[in-house]
């Protein structure tokens, strides 16, 4: 099962995506872990996470992120603004899936 972790800066704003984004996913029969952390928890959910996807509001932390990602072997990338601002589920379970190489 892929798990694909969002970042924000408190964990809550992303909460309506992650909803968006798993009802993408099961409406294409895709089974995957998708949640919501606030930046300091990520360090402690990497280890299990495939992708990791960065709310635009912590962009500034894209290079930090990519290096611990680097290490763990998990790619990390922001989310656009306008998918973001739209909540557009499906393009950035498209976008985490690409990443992931799924």
């Amino acid at each position: 099962m892929m798990k694909i972790v969002l970042c924000c800066a408190a964990g809550m704003s992303t909460s309506l995506l992650v909803s968006k984004m798993e009802a993408a996913a099961k409406a294409q029969g895709k089974d995957y872990s998708i949640t919501a952390v606030p930046a300091e928890q990520v360090p402690l959910e990497i280890d299990n996470t495939n992708v990791l996807l960065l709310g635009p509001q912590v962009k500034y932390l894209l290079k930090k992120f990519q290096q611990l990602g680097k290490e763990k072997n998990v790619p990390v990338d922001v989310i656009g603004a306008v998918e973001y601002g739209m909540m557009d589920g499906a393009k950035v379970l498209k976008k985490a899936e690409k990443l992931a190489g799924v």
